[in-house]
């Protein structure tokens, strides 16, 4: 598992968007019962502190001490600086396991054969995800497009793809179930926007590499883009897989 992701951990818990209520909702009322539940590659805790609505406890897992250290302390949530290929918890210990934006960093192999390890028979896993977002203005858009293809596009690293792909091409070795529509959409300033952009693996990338901000060398022309208004509609594509851990 890479950890592309600690040196920008305070702009990723500012700026991050935030997953659908209703969507850790379904999840949870899928699980076979509320008691335990496994956030792994939490990050800032985003997803950890939203099942802990729903569950009786949560265990959220990171491999970078930095993203752990934004996330929300929360009684019912035990935070550990731990690999998602090397799970501490005991045999079929969740009711839920779900993976939000993370995956594709993951040994598959290792982490699928801890799924089968931790979660009980009937658990429910969930591999949630995001991939690049899109606005209510074409200007925009075209420039977000030249920003992620031409600008960062040589900076991501291969395991990107797996989202441009809508996590279609993942291994998910359980038993598929057809998941609702959710919808990622929110009222952003270009600030917020910007600082979205920061959080991206390719922009660190960028700027070890070249020494600049690649955002701060595009503010002006998405600026021109924005036009005068405050706030504008955004919307990102959801990506799911959901599976059942069938004991035959």
């Amino acid at each position: 598992m890479k950890d592309n992701f600690s040196a920008q951990a305070a702009l990723y818990a500012r700026f991050r968007p935030v997953y659908p209520p209703e969507l850790i909702a379904h999840l949870a009322s899928l699980a076979p019962n509320r008691q335990y539940a496994w956030d792994c590659g939490t990050g800032n805790g985003q997803v950890a502190a939203m099942l802990a609505g729903h569950f009786n406890q949560v265990y959220a897992t990171d491999i970078s001490e930095k993203q752990l250290s934004q996330a929300p302390a929360h009684p019912g949530i035990r935070y550990a600086l731990e690999p998602a290929e090397q799970c501490s918890a005991e045999d079929d210990a969740f009711d839920l396991i779900v993976v939000a934006q993370a995956i594709h960093w993951f040994n598959f192999d290792r982490f699928y054969a801890q799924v089968r390890r931790v979660l009980q028979p009937g658990g429910v896993l969930a591999v949630l995800g995001y991939s690049i977002f899109h606005t209510d203005s074409p200007a925009v858009d075209a420039v977000i497009h030249r920003f992620y293809t031409e600008i960062t596009g040589p900076y991501w690293d291969p395991e990107r793809r797996y989202l441009d792909e809508g996590y279609q091409t993942i291994p998910f070795p359980l038993e598929e179930i057809r998941m609702p529509d959710f919808v990622m959409q929110y009222r952003w300033t270009l600030p917020d926007v910007l600082g979205y952009l920061n959080t991206w693996s390719a922009v660190q990338h960028y700027i070890r590499i070249n020494g600049e901000d690649p955002v701060a060398l595009m503010e002006a022309e998405f600026q021109q883009a924005w036009g005068g208004v405050g706030e504008r509609e955004v919307r990102f594509p959801l990506l799911t897989r959901v599976g059942i851990n069938v004991i035959e």
